[in-house]
């Protein structure tokens, strides 16, 4: 990435006006980016900006398996009644979203890895729970590796 497209996300990030973000964000043709910004998105922040990243058809298969566990997908694969316990139905809605497009390969592109965050002991316990559990949630995407700079 250049300084460029670094300053770019910057500014996405740090601005305030959710319909400029989104307006952005749906001009992006460039993976690399939607997945820089997804990976320093503050999640906290909601999902209408994480769902604009999900539905650009540039999006690649690692942005969105970055995203589901940004958002906390581990939770999802581990304890799914908790998920649908919760009062924040825009977090269901996108987990549920996020999931089903990685377990349909509904992503045009894959190009960029990402490696969920999970120990082998989790990944043990995730298998051992749920023997039907899509491999493609728990390992690491086909792709090239990046080192995401923190923005």
């Amino acid at each position: 990435m250049n300084k460029k497209d670094i300053n770019f996300l910057e500014d996405l990030l740090y601005n305030t006006d959710q319909n400029y973000i989104i307006n952005q964000l749906n001009q992006i043709k460039d993976s690399l980016l939607l997945h820089v910004f997804a990976a320093n998105y503050n999640w906290n922040s909601g999902f209408n900006i994480p769902k604009v990243i999900l539905n650009n058809k540039y999006c690649d298969f690692g942005t969105g398996l970055l995203m589901f566990y940004y958002a906390d997908g581990y939770l999802m694969l581990e304890n799914p009644e908790e998920v649908l316990a919760s009062s924040n139905e825009n977090w269901i809605d996108f987990l549920n979203t996020v999931y089903r497009q990685l377990i349909n390969s509904e992503f045009g592109l894959h190009n960029i890895s990402f490696a969920p965050p999970l120990t082998k002991v989790q990944r043990f316990k995730l298998r051992k729970n749920n023997p039907n559990i899509p491999e493609t949630l728990i390992n690491r995407s086909p792709g090239k590796e990046i080192t995401l700079p923190t923005l």
